[in-house]
């Protein structure tokens, strides 16, 4: 298949452009946006659908060839006119389409390597209201993107994976309106992550847009959760956008026949504290959820959640007080059959089925935080989550610049997000190099985390280090975890399957451990014997000597081998084999199971895996 490269043979010129544009500052390119938590529980106008799209790998739409931002850039949308004294080189009527939601990797082949700007552009109708404030509301854009509504630009926004929204009150119009947004992938050292990933860097708006009507008065985010104990007292807040002091807040839970009221401070903050009476606590075995209603003035909430607690005893960890192992696998945000950017109920529902169908009570939703369908889901379905900050390998941990921007990342998914059930570990990066620079760096990000949820329990990912037949986990990022991760490829990237069985573990933590990857390559479909790489024998037997060893790990309390399904990869080139995959799914990108899938599903099964106690 001929596939066409043109920001490949651009990126020096792009570079160039950006670079001079960095200039603005890191994390100040995010300006005009805010975080609504339960976005997708407000009415909406659905944007979605074909949006026409402009190729830009100049990005001539927004700079001159100064480099200095266009008075008549692409955003006005500006229609030809005869006797115009200047020539329009652009027309959105004209232009091909993109689905939106959707990459363009997958959806057009001169795309499919493409990394730079694309423009894109939607016509709608609306009708202002009173007193109402409307947002656009952008569930992920990856990874620098601008938005212009009938020509005034509304928010600029930098992070892939996290959604965000834009108040659109002052420029939107009674009757025919258009948006436009400008999307660019492009890779950057100081960008979170940075230059090198493992999976493809699908761009565009990757998730769902609409339009979001709210009071003037309106509720931004919330908490409501379990207090940790044999008791059920919900506790938590509701911070209302624009309210003074005093205001009142309800919150209330039909099902439990319980309500209270609380005020708002000068904050415009309202702490919310009540017992319940009956309550069923939410596990993998009963993923119960309540309907919850929050209202204050004008503005209400309507939520489904639920409500458990989870804590670290010595090196256990305690799902409403009793310990629990989680039996789990990785998942990347990659869509069953036609690949590219998972995104919608059905790209969930089959990932998150496969699982359960292995056996699990816990996903690793690597290496990103995922979408609200997926978290919805896990809700519903009952699977513990590990959502993931992308603070990926070696980012530039001394570049405070880049500290800010995963700060603002790790906001926007914790404030988009606490309200899941299913989440039960923040996890604050992957694979990091242990320097006193990445150790610092992460350190913050956790107290910030414990800030903004102290609910919650905060790992992260870490190399390990051998001696002889020992593995070792001492890396001192250790100390800021609750939970520590840990990743290993024995019997892959290093010697072979049967060194799993003459492996021993030492960590220096006394704490709760998970092995959050370990795994083999194969190819669906590929058989020969056990010790033939590639082949779906060969990654079961890595499973077959890997469990026998993790079970031997005293403090281990769950797992989540890498990884339930095939994804994308640039650094994947092996033809005929990879052919730019990364072959360690259990499961084909084409829904084939391979051997290693029952191998797993049946040690989780059988309860052969694994210690809660």
């Amino acid at each position: 298949m001929s596939r066409l490269l043109p920001c490949w043979n651009a990126r020096l010129i792009v570079g160039l452009l950006f670079a001079m544009s960095a200039a603005r500052g890191g994390a100040q390119a995010t300006e005009g946006t805010i975080v609504l938590s339960g976005a997708d529980r407000r009415p909406a106008t659905s944007l979605n659908g074909e949006w026409a799209s402009i190729v830009d790998p100049f990005f001539a739409g927004l700079y001159s060839f100064h480099h200095e931002i266009k008075k008549n850039g692409w955003f006005l949308n500006y229609k030809a006119k005869p006797g115009d004294a200047f020539p329009t080189e652009y027309d959105y009527a004209k232009a091909p389409k993109l689905k939106v939601p959707g990459d363009w990797n997958t959806q057009r082949e001169s795309l499919f390597y493409y990394e730079g700007p694309v423009w894109y552009e939607k016509d709608f109708s609306y009708q202002p209201k009173e007193r109402t404030r409307v947002f656009l509301h952008v569930g992920a854009a990856n990874y620098h993107s601008w938005f212009w509504v009938n020509g005034k630009k509304i928010c600029e926004h930098e992070g892939g994976y996290t959604a965000f929204n834009c108040d659109v009150t002052s420029a939107v119009q009674a009757g025919a309106n258009f948006v436009v947004a400008a999307v660019d992938n492009t890779r950057h050292e100081d960008n979170v992550p940075t230059l090198e990933t493992d999976w493809w860097n699908y761009g565009g708006l990757t998730r769902e847009v609409s339009l979001i009507e709210v009071p003037d008065e309106f509720i931004d985010q919330y908490d409501l959760h379990l207090e940790r104990g044999e008791g059920s007292t919900i506790a938590g807040w509701a911070h209302v956008m624009g309210a003074h002091a005093g205001e009142k807040v309800e919150a209330e839970i039909p099902e439990l026949g319980a309500k209270t009221e609380a005020t708002t401070g000068e904050d415009g903050r309202a702490l919310i504290h009540f017992d319940v009476k009956g309550l069923e606590r939410w596990s993998p075995e009963t993923p119960k959820l309540y309907k919850v209603t929050i209202v204050t003035g004008q503005d209400s909430i309507h939520e489904l959640m639920g409500f458990r607690t989870v804590e670290v005893k010595g090196t256990e960890i305690l799902l409403n007080g009793k310990p629990v192992f989680l039996r789990g696998i990785s998942i990347h945000a990659e869509a069953p059959y036609r690949t590219g950017r998972a995104y919608s109920d059905k790209d969930a529902q089959t990932l998150l089925g496969w699982a359960k169908e292995l056996g699990c009570n816990y996903v690793r939703l690597a290496h990103y935080p995922h979408d609200e369908t997926m978290l919805r889901a896990a809700d519903r379905m009952g699977l513990l989550v590990w959502s993931e900050n992308p603070v990926y390998w070696a980012l530039e941990f001394d570049n405070p610049k880049v500290l800010a921007k995963a700060e603002q990342q790790l906001d926007e998914e914790i404030n988009t997000s606490r309200n899941h059930a299913s989440i039960v570990l923040w996890s604050m990066a992957n694979e990091t190099p242990n320097t006193p620079e990445r150790t610092q760096f992460i350190e913050t990000l956790a107290e910030r985390a414990r800030t903004l949820d102290p609910t919650r329990l905060i790992t992260a990912a870490l190399l390990v280090r051998a001696q002889g037949d020992t593995k070792i986990v001492d890396d001192p990022l250790g100390k800021a975890l609750d939970v520590i991760g840990m990743n290993e490829y024995i019997g892959w990237y290093e010697a072979h399957p049967e060194t799993a069985d003459v492996t021993n573990w030492n960590i220096t933590y006394q704490k709760p451990a998970i092995m959050s990857e370990f795994g083999a390559d194969a190819k669906a479909g590929l058989h020969g014997g056990a010790d033939e790489r590639w082949t779906e024998e060969y990654q079961a037997n890595v499973f077959r000597h890997q469990l026998p060893m993790l079970n031997k790990i005293a403090q281990l309390r769950g797992m989540s081998p890498w990884v339930l399904m095939d994804f994308r990869s640039p650094n994947r080139p092996l033809s005929g084999i990879q052919d730019e995959f990364n072959r360690k799914g259990l499961v084909s990108d084409q829904g084939q199971k391979k051997e290693a899938f029952y191998v797993l599903q049946k040690a989780y099964k059988d309860g052969t895996v694994g210690k809660s106690e």
